[in-house]
């Protein structure tokens, strides 16, 4: 009997050191801001920030925004997505890459380099944010 309480006790030491499974757990704590989607520049500001227990906010275009990301690491599933409501000339780029978020369903991390893809071709590049001087 002492024996299964010692081998419970450290299953659960153990599972509350486990890693983020999701990019969280892989990207470094980057900052990353979109360089590129579906092959073409990205000519207007778009950051993604991958916080702990699936937490994404960033900043689109034109408004703050925050969403829910839950599959382990190379999966991803961007939902919930949730923004501020600012207008700007930028609205139509915004939509852009919400929409594009919601539609990526694979994430590699490697270096300096965030892609997020879909099995329909579909791609986001990322390069993590330059700290200011």
């Amino acid at each position: 009997m002492k024996h299964f309480a010692l081998i419970c006790m450290t299953l659960l030491a153990v599972s509350g050191c486990k890693k983020d499974e999701t990019v969280a757990g892989y990207d470094g704590g980057k900052t990353w801001s979109l360089i590129e989607l579906d092959g073409q520049a990205f000519d207007a500001r778009a950051t993604l920030v991958f916080g702990d227990d699936g937490k994404i906010t960033g900043q689109a275009p034109c408004n703050n925004y925050f969403a829910t990301q839950t599959e382990p690491y190379p999966w991803i599933n961007i939902s919930a997505i949730g923004s501020t409501r600012m207008a700007c000339p930028e609205l139509e780029k915004e939509t852009q890459f919400f929409t594009a978020l919601e539609d990526m369903t694979l994430a590699e991390v490697t270096g300096d380099v965030l892609l997020l893809s879909n099995d329909a071709g579909r791609e986001m590049a990322f390069t993590p944010v330059k700290d200011a001087d």
